[in-house]
């Protein structure tokens, strides 16, 4: 006889912050939830993973959400998670051939240096970050207020009524690019400032500032300033204690259980997951709109759009360093952002972002670094097989000269190294491609598409970076709080 599935109210799959944030959000409202997690270890690509007796952060490694009354910090507190966060100063240091700036965690740090640089138009400069700001205000208190986002209320639509001239300065940008709002100050042709957030956008909405839809990149540009900071150990440290506040509340966590398939019957949506069944009549889906319709076995028009936006994005090449346990660098975490030639577009080599451990955080025979840089999944799949493999190499073999070049105290300090590939990524984490970063937040009204949550089929929820908001930890877990509203 076959064995009955298990039931829950709400099957979550995917342990990414996602998936994390709505298991944890239904459970936090009473809901029996059970969380089916592929790997190991929660987190998906904000985890932190180990090879051959090293630790690493897989790819996200600088978080925000960690100040006062924001969620990350809401849940360490309400959970008592025992969880330690940093705040870093310098948050960056920015280095590229022509200028270095360290980017401290108040925004009034970060224009004083771009003002004393040499021939700065600082007039321009602070006119400029005046309008960032009153952008960046406005769109940062819906990310400290969850509730403001939808689905809305007859309380949240009051609120944004009497928010309604905070907004104003957003209306201006909607559907435009970030590099009109520089022209409008004239800073469009200034190199440092212009450098310095064409690589703020490749890494936070994933495009260039002649592409980044302003809104966005105006609000990411206050990334360093809004509880931003390092999780001590890994970010996997907060991924597996929400997966333990998780089971405290009576919910039930199942790793290395990767789901097969997903079908409907007699009601409720059911799971196939290594030789398990599980059932409930809602399930939310912390995957990419291709893994969805590789488990359902059909696609949608929504689910078929989506996975061609995700495709128009990104795959990452990365190297894991082991570093000498007493080289020469600073005690402190240290995230250094490099761009090797600003007239060359930031991907392929020429843009790292490179996140050293803490000199205190075990992480095995030494500290660590996780480096990585952009690669166009598109460009890489025209290629043919032959010729994937070598043309990562090469891109991986321009990482470590610009590292040389730009971070030496780091370069001189490896005794450990891992590359890592789009293919690998997909391997672990069997994201199509390896895609990672979401959609591209690129100019145009489509970003508004997917603003308001909805199922994709009845009962059937999506959480992840290819939804709304998408982009960064807190911006899919986020989304994991407003489908868990709108299913409660």
């Amino acid at each position: 006889m076959a064995t009955p599935p298990a039931l829950s109210d709400v099957l979550v799959i995917g342990a990414g912050f996602g998936g994390l944030a709505a298991a944890l959000s239904l459970a936090e409202r009473g809901a029996k939830v059970t969380l089916l997690e592929a790997l190991t270890y929660p987190g998906g690509c904000a985890s932190t993973f180990t090879k051959k007796g090293w630790s690493f952060e897989t790819g996200a490694t600088l978080f925000s959400g960690f100040g006062e009354g924001q969620l990350m910090a809401g849940w360490i507190r309400r959970h008592s998670l025992d969880v330690r966060v940093d705040v870093l100063d310098p948050m960056i240091d920015f280095r590229s051939a022509s200028f270095r700036v360290a980017v401290p965690p108040q925004r009034e740090g970060l224009i004083a240096a771009f003002c004393a640089l040499p021939g700065a138009p600082a007039d321009k400069i602070r006119a400029f970050f005046a309008e960032q700001q009153r952008v960046a205000d406005a769109l940062w208190a819906l990310f400290d207020d969850p509730s403001l986002l939808p689905p809305f209320t007859a309380s949240s639509l009051w609120r944004h009524g009497l928010r309604i001239p905070s907004y104003l300065p957003i209306l201006p940008w909607i559907g435009r690019p970030l590099i009109a709002v520089l022209a409008r100050h004239g800073l469009e042709s200034w190199s440092p400032l212009r450098g310095y957030l064409d690589a703020l956008c490749q890494i936070t909405v994933q495009a260039s500032i002649t592409e980044a839809e302003a809104p966005f990149a105006l609000a990411a540009t206050d990334y360093c300033f809004r509880g931003t900071a390092h999780v001590h150990g890994g970010i996997g440290k907060l991924a597996t204690a929400l997966a333990g506040a998780i089971e405290k509340l009576g919910g039930n966590v199942h790793f290395a259980c990767r789901a097969s398939a997903l079908r409907q019957e007699g009601g409720q949506w059911v799971v196939e997951a290594r030789g398990r069944t599980f059932a409930a009549p809602v399930v939310i889906a912390n995957l990419l709109p291709q893994g969805l319709k590789s488990l359902i076995g059909a696609g949608t028009p929504a689910l078929d759009q989506r996975a061609l936006q995700v495709e128009e994005g990104w795959g990452a090449v990365m190297w894991y360093l082991g570093l000498q346990k007493d080289a020469d660098l600073p005690q402190n975490a240290l995230h250094i952002e490099v761009v090797g030639d600003p007239d060359r577009p930031l991907v392929e080599g020429n843009h790292l972002f490179c996140s050293l451990s803490g000199g205190d955080e075990d992480r095995g025979p030494g500290r660590t670094a996780t480096v990585s840089s952009h690669v166009s999944i598109a460009t890489l799949r025209r290629l043919p097989a032959a010729e994937q493999g070598p043309f990562v190499g090469a891109i991986q073999a321009k990482m470590l000269e610009n590292l040389a070049v730009f971070a030496p105290e780091v370069h001189r300090a490896i005794i450990a190294q891992f590359p890592a590939s789009p293919r690998t990524w997909e391997r672990f984490t069997r994201r199509a491609h390896g895609c990672v970063g979401g959609i591209p937040r690129r100019a145009g009204l489509h970003n508004y598409q997917n603003f308001l949550p909805s199922p994709v089929l009845p009962g059937l929820w999506m959480v992840g970076d290819s939804g709304f908001p998408g982009q960064s930890t807190l911006g899919v877990a986020l989304g994991g709080l407003r489908v868990a509203a709108s299913i409660s």
